[in-house]
């Protein structure tokens, strides 16, 4: 299913590749912005539906994650540990997104014009510390979900979340409930993916057109510029795991080889956890240790899709020409760190978070439908180094405890 779902969305990029093209060597330009202006109903429909689930989607799965992070301060010393090295993990991934999409500037060049910037935006003018803290705690939670104010929406639920965690009995009616919406949410999340190939048809016909074979070149600068930092991200970790797992890393590059090929190939993380499971308890590692690391990586240790949200966001700031202060690019990475969180098992999880931050920088939202269009192959190359970061990690906390296998 999943599988058969990849070649559809493949084929849809091929497709609106080759209708693009057409239209844009046969068409008169009144012709094309017709046939975008009638492309756009798809896409204008399907940012509305990301927007529609991101409130609820946000607040009940970080509300979730944070209360059940008892779990980890149970085990205690183990539990630290492995935190500490997902806390750090999560810097060197966004880190290295940000300053790799300066380096390569896939987005440069392509100068689009922007289009309206919603109301609901933070003015990227005047965004100052002040206005930034002030920011941060809503009026109103009804307000910031009606709002979409992503940030906001972020503090209210590390309050909710810290407090059901704090109460003896954790509040069992309130974090069933929060669970609950979580689990509906994701079915949502699910149905509203299911429109992939329609839209990715769309976005590349679209955008083929009406800027050209020029584009392509764009796209391919940003396919190739983000394999090119997932590789660097490969050779840390990888060199990290060497450093810590000393003449072992023979058996546990044949052990992640099936998953990362696996999660390659489904572009999906999730399919591949059974047998990374499986697998790196054979090669020796304490099964008490995989089996708390790993489905905590899951939801706290996505390394490749951390370093996608900030080299995609980034993107887009590139191709409408959009500068960012330091300030607000350290404020960006904050954010997608704890945005990231807690998302485990969201379908294109990255989009919803790269959606959640747009508008309050002053992004335009349809650069989310720019990122649709080849989000699929990448979703590929992060969804294999989810794998890669999460087996390092494994290996890591059971080296402290000096159970390496």
């Amino acid at each position: 299913m999943r599988r058969g779902f990849t070649l559809i969305v493949l084929a849809a990029m091929v497709l609106g590749i080759i209708v693009g093209l057409v239209a844009n060597q046969t068409l008169s330009p009144d012709q094309v912005k017709s046939m975008a202006d009638g492309l756009s109903i798809v896409t204008d429909l399907f940012l509305r539906l990301i927007k529609m689930i991101i409130a609820p989607l946000v607040f009940s799965t970080l509300v979730a994650g944070i209360a059940h992070m008892e779990d980890a301060a149970a085990i205690g010393r183990i539990g630290a540990k492995t935190m500490a090295w997902f806390i750090s993990a999560s810097v060197l991934s966004l880190g290295m997104g940000l300053v790799l999409v300066h380096i390569l500037q896939p987005g440069i060049g392509l100068h689009l014009d922007m289009p309206p910037v919603d109301a609901t935006a933070v003015s990227t003018s005047n965004f100052t510390f002040k206005e930034f803290l002030t920011h941060v705690v809503p009026r109103s939670i009804v307000e910031a979900m009606a709002n979409n104010e992503i940030l906001q929406i972020v503090v209210f639920s590390l309050f909710v979340g810290t407090a059901i965690s704090a109460i003896e009995d954790r509040a069992p009616a309130v974090l069933a409930l929060v669970e609950q919406i979580a689990q509906i949410m994701l079915k949502i999340t699910g149905y509203v993916m299911l429109l992939a190939p329609l839209v990715v048809f769309a976005a590349l016909a679209s955008t083929v057109a009406t800027q050209g074979p020029a584009i392509l070149g764009t796209y391919a600068k940003f396919v190739l510029g983000f394999y090119f930092a997932l590789l660097l991200l490969w050779s840390i970790l990888l060199g990290l795991a060497a450093l810590i797992y000393k003449g072992k890393m023979k058996g546990l590059l044949g052990a992640i080889r099936e998953p990362v090929l696996l999660a390659f190939s489904t572009a999906s993380s999730e399919a591949a956890y059974p047998k990374l499971l499986e697998n790196l308890q054979a090669i020796g590692l304490p099964r008490q240790i995989v089996s708390f690391v790993l489905p905590l990586g899951y939801s706290f240790n996505l390394d490749g899709s951390m370093m996608y949200c900030t080299f995609a966001t980034l993107f887009v700031a590139q191709v409408y020409g959009i500068d960012l202060t330091i300030g607000q690019q350290i404020t960006l990475l904050l954010l997608l760190m704890v945005t990231s969180k807690g998302m485990a098992g969201v379908p294109r999880a990255s989009l919803v978070v790269i959606a959640a931050a747009l508008p309050l920088f002053g992004l335009p939202e349809a650069g989310l439908i720019l990122i649709l269009a080849v989000d699929h192959l990448l979703d590929m190359g992060r969804s294999g180094t989810n794998i890669v970061g999460n087996s390092v990690a494994t290996v890591a906390v059971s080296r402290w405890e000096g159970k390496s296998g």
